[in-house]
């Protein structure tokens, strides 16, 4: 069988769109003045980040204030956690998050909490969802802040954000949400969900690596990691990433133009017939995360008596691009803390799978794969010490 390349990674990276890098490239070269400068070089980078702000606000329903940009969606979910529990002062030391956040949340509560900071982690179901009822519970008269992801990086499950904000809205307990996977794929409105604050980045949508940003609802208040000049609001100092705010800002006009309900459509339509294809064909197999609500580009499963690290490598050889759980973590040999919050057992997560589609995955990839996986499952099955277990 010809080897066909196909990427299915898209959670961990998508690859920089031409419209994008059209819009970045002149501002590492004749358009390189520092925003912060007075001359025309300088006015002309302020100006284009404005622009880039307004097109990242606009996607979210969000006014251009609204909007810091960071170093990167870890930077921003530091800055919402940290920043806003400081800022509190004296009020309340307790903190509230869930079992399958992202590390740059998780292991900042972590951090929290060897700092005099009491946390709470609430659990989730086997779809990998937060309960309304159990974080309405975990509510106290001290909690400073709540941080519950808006769609988990590695089994797609998306959470009942509005339902989760309107309960810490009703106790005055401010809501931070992570919607690094969700944002620019699936509609976001701030303007009408109970959000305090909101992560984002932009190579998750087709934009550059190393540029994030948080949306801050008018009237909260943060205290920065970084001081120093005072930039993005005296929020985040240091000078600005022009370039890749830049294409930031066309990221999010280009998922703005997107046909969303046609291209939502199309690729939840090829992602279940992956997903079906795989559990019919690969004995052992089942699918992760809840079945409907979910990302509509996000596929998962776990296939039992077989390790990940042999399904990539072979996967890979294959030309086929997949990951194992967060590719933040794909280095560690633990199983994934996400699916073993959901119940499963280590020897079952260690046979994890995630293969996310982009814009340009055709059904065509999908049948390689359907192809090409089975064989491999067979082949890592007769080796494995999981054999008949």
């Amino acid at each position: 069988m010809k080897v066909r390349k196909v990427y299915l990674d898209h959670s961990a990276t998508t690859p920089v769109a031409k419209e994008v890098l059209d819009a970045m490239l002149p501002y590492f070269s004749e358009k390189m003045g520092n925003p912060n400068s007075l001359h025309s070089w300088g006015r002309d980078a302020k100006r284009a980040m404005d622009e880039a702000r307004g097109s990242v606000a606009s996607l979210i329903g969000a006014e251009p204030s609204e909007i810091v940009f960071t170093g990167c969606g870890s930077a921003a979910d530091n800055l919402a956690v940290k920043g806003s529990v400081w800022a509190a002062k004296n009020g309340g030391r307790h903190i509230i998050t869930s079992a399958v956040e992202h590390h740059a949340v998780i292991d900042t509560f972590k951090w929290l909490g060897k700092n005099g900071f009491e946390t709470t982690i609430l659990p989730v179901d086997g779809d990998c969802m937060v309960s309304p009822d159990a974080l309405r519970n975990a509510i106290r008269d001290d909690t400073a802040l709540v941080s519950i992801m808006f769609a988990n990086n590695e089994v797609g499950t998306i959470n009942p954000i509005a339902e989760l904000g309107a309960i810490c809205r009703e106790r005055g307990v401010l809501f931070h949400t992570d919607a690094v996977q969700a944002a620019g794929h699936i509609p976001i409105d701030v303007s009408r969900l109970p959000v305090d604050m909101l992560t984002m980045s932009a190579h998750k949508m087709y934009g550059p690596k190393g540029i994030g940003a948080l949306y801050i609802r008018k009237g909260i208040k943060l205290v920065p990691l970084v001081h120093g000049g005072g930039q993005e609001y005296g929020v985040r100092s240091g000078t600005e990433n022009v370039p890749s705010i830049v294409g930031f800002g066309a990221s999010a006009e280009l998922a703005v133009k997107l046909d969303r309900e046609g291209e939502e459509s199309r690729i939840s339509r090829i992602r279940d017939k992956l997903l079906d294809g795989i559990v019919e064909r690969v004995p052992d197999s089942f699918v992760t995360g809840h079945r409907t609500c979910r990302l509509p580009y996000h596929g998962s499963v776990c296939v039992r008596r077989i390790e990940g690290e042999g399904m990539l490598l072979r996967l890979d050889y294959a030309g086929i691009g997949a990951s194992s759980g967060s590719a933040c973590t794909s280095g560690s040999l633990d199983p994934s803390h996400v699916l073993l919050a959901m119940g499963l057992d280590h020897a079952t997560a260690h046979g994890s799978l995630r293969l996310t589609l982009g814009k340009d995955t055709t059904e065509e990839d999908v049948d390689y794969v359907l192809e090409t996986f089975p064989p491999i499952v067979e082949t890592l099955r007769s080796m494995s010490p999981y054999k008949g277990k």
